[in-house]
């Protein structure tokens, strides 16, 4: 057989190379200050690193348990109890993961076969669909409007089919920086309550909340844990997002589908990091002074701009904060993102990447997980346009 004559077909045949990948790119071509990907450019807590060398040295350098370290999962179960009162079985109901991402595509994996409907809300983050088109399922997409974000949960109900095997949503939600409000999730739980469908909520960024609002998780709402899975991110949360570190909690029966695929994706995550993490996470100030931290930095940022032509919503979450440029250009973002790399230095994310049919919203999404003079610069360049 001439294998150069070898027909290929695509299982994604519309997917393309990630915004992230082509900003990024883009942005080390130009040598341009990078606010576009969602990762810190500082470093971690030094105690935590010194854990995950204690953790080699001592010998935790072979396969964890398939679940993850038992330690570990304890530690998640005591974290979650407190923050949302809910109890989760560290033995049959938590599993770690090489970061939410995988997380994500496990739960879709699982529970998602040919033609079932995953309702996703737009702007989405983009792992969801193609895991969904992957697994043969079909995505059922409900587009939020500008400025607010807000989910109308009447729409909702009417996307609801008896084909519907899951709902995904994201809070605090990248890449809008709103948060689903207690009375959000009550809302949904309402709706959720008399079917068979299974909610995938990604928190990824749970412990990043401004102005005294508070993180309202699906497992503090009890129709919603019995039917959940919880996407959490250590990477996200310890600056550490190259270490790939995740976790998932979800009712025993869930996470047993659940650990039938993870076993044989990669079986278990990084050992030694667990080891770190389990010792790390029993000072709660670690996560719970986050909030704090990155509202330092987004205040930085929102006043600094101030003066700029910019106008803007300040993020009630994640290190996300989208700026509306209308009063510069009514280009589509794409382009003036573009420009904004090749002719001013400064990366950011355009938003058509996250919306139904790539729409125009007029705004550009930064990420102020950065160092002070990072970004002090990046004012510098915004107010000049």
């Amino acid at each position: 057989m001439d294998y150069t004559q070898l027909t290929i077909k695509s299982k994604l045949p519309d997917i393309k190379t990630t915004i992230f990948t082509t900003v990024g790119n883009l942005a080390r071509e130009h040598n341009a200050i990078d606010l576009s990907q969602g990762f810190p450019n500082f470093e971690a807590d030094r105690e935590l690193l010194s854990l995950v060398t204690k953790a080699m040295h001592e010998g935790h350098n072979q396969y964890a348990p398939m679940p993850g370290y038992y330690g570990l999962r304890e530690v998640i179960s005591e974290k979650i109890e407190s923050l949302h009162n809910h109890h989760y079985n560290p033995e049959s109901e938590i599993t770690i993961t090489v970061g939410a991402t995988q997380a994500i595509f496990t739960a879709i994996t699982a529970f998602i076969g040919l033609g079932d409907e995953v309702i996703v809300i737009k702007p989405a983050y983009d792992c969801y669909e193609p895991a969904i088109i992957l697994n043969g399922g079909n995505p059922v997409l409900i587009q939020l409007d500008t400025p607010d974000y807000k989910v109308d949960w009447e729409v909702f109900k009417t996307k609801i089919t008896p084909k519907t095997k899951m709902v995904i949503i994201n809070t605090p939600h990248n890449p809008s920086g709103t948060i689903l409000s207690k009375k959000d999730m009550e809302k949904l739980q309402d709706i959720l309550k008399p079917t068979n469908i299974i909610l995938l909520s990604d928190e990824v960024y749970e412990h990043i909340i401004f102005d005294s609002q508070t993180h309202h998780s699906a497992s503090q709402f009890k129709d919603l844990a019995e039917r959940s899975f919880v996407c959490a991110s250590f990477g996200k949360t310890f600056h550490v997002t190259g270490w790939k570190m995740g976790y998932c909690a979800a009712p025993a029966a869930l996470m047993a589908e659940f650990r039938k695929v993870h076993q044989f994706a990669v079986f278990c995550a990084d050992h030694p990091v667990q080891r770190a993490l389990a010792s790390y996470l029993k000072n709660a100030s670690h996560y719970l002074d986050l909030n704090n931290f990155y509202q330092k930095k987004r205040d930085l940022f929102l006043q600094g701009i101030k003066s700029s032509k910019f106008t803007f919503k300040p993020s009630q979450g994640t290190y996300f904060q989208l700026l509306d440029y209308t009063a510069l250009s009514n280009e589509d973002d794409e382009i003036i993102g573009k420009r904004l790399i090749t002719e001013h230095k400064i990366a950011s994310i355009p938003i058509s990447s996250f919306n139904l049919n790539n729409r125009n919203d007029y705004k550009l999404r930064f990420c102020f997980a950065k160092k002070q003079e990072t970004l002090e610069k990046a004012i510098e360049i915004l107010c000049r346009l």
